[in-house]
């Protein structure tokens, strides 16, 4: 199967995609037989791990939800935002809120054809191809600023993204971009790679590194760092699955009791506002 190409980038089969593999995992159908061994790896010889995935999306539902029904935020930006599944960000903040106004960011060359024929009549949506490492170039994109107002506060959307940029490429200062960039009011949703310092952190650490470059688990103190100068709202910096669960979502609320397993610990999440 030929590369497809889009933006002066390509669709290759042959070369597995970090958004292609999460799919996969998530029991979605954008993928090819590459991921899918990646994934089978995680699968087969890490039991439970597919665990991280959902745990992430379900905590990041229930931030935008809680973020479109409790502030007067009706902006969001979701950097890095993989391929498109159920519940995307735009579709649960304009369930809550229907005015709401979206921008996704990623530079996977399926994510944009995906995402662009998803929201092809959406108006209130937008799709940017930019690196997130490259936040200038997101802020000052004439797509960003048709859709965002960067006077009133915005969501700025850090989902299973930030473990995927290496210490050395500063995630810090990502953060840091956008928290000099948005008013006062704004808020951060981040969801990262939580070390366990454990063998599966190790052995799933080593898979992502061996097969992309990259991928960090990080301490919760590492984690709450990256939102300096922000004020992390409760309940902090926690495995994904405890924050702010609801039944609907989380089938430990009714199974008191219950503990979370090694896999549900190793993401966490946390939401912080700009005073």
């Amino acid at each position: 199967m030929a590369a497809m190409t889009y933006e002066g980038s390509s669709i290759d089969p042959a070369k597995p995609s970090i958004a292609r593999v999460y799919d996969y995992l998530l029991g979605g159908k954008d993928n090819y037989a590459v991921d899918r061994e990646i994934g089978d790896v995680f699968k087969r010889d890490l039991p439970g791990s597919v665990a991280i995935a959902f745990a992430n999306r379900a905590a990041l539902t229930r931030a935008v939800r809680e973020i479109a029904k409790t502030t007067g935020i009706r902006q969001f930006i979701d950097l890095g935002s993989g391929l498109p599944t159920a519940d995307n960000v735009h579709q649960v903040a304009q369930r809550h809120a229907p005015e709401s106004r979206v921008v996704y960011v990623d530079i996977d060359p399926q994510v944009l054809v995906h995402g662009r024929a998803l929201l092809e009549n959406n108006d209130r949506t937008r799709v940017v191809a930019v690196d997130v490492r490259n936040p200038e170039g997101i802020h000052t994109h004439p797509d960003t600023l048709e859709i965002i107002d960067f006077t009133r506060p915005v969501a700025v959307i850090l989902s299973a993204i930030l473990h995927h940029v290496n210490d050395d490429e500063d995630p810090a200062g990502i953060v840091r971009y956008w928290r000099d960039h948005v008013p006062s009011g704004s808020c951060f949703f981040i969801s990262h790679f939580r070390s366990g310092n454990n063998p599966e952190t190790a052995e799933a650490e080593k898979v992502l590194q061996q097969t992309f470059g990259r991928g960090r688990w990080r301490t919760d103190a590492e984690i709450a760092s990256l939102l300096d100068g922000l004020e992390i709202l409760d309940p902090g910096i926690v495995p994904a699955s405890l924050w702010r669960p609801d039944e609907s979502d989380n089938p430990w609320n009714s199974d008191e009791g219950r503990e979370l397993t090694v896999w549900e610990h190793l993401i966490a999440a946390g939401l912080a506002r700009k005073a």
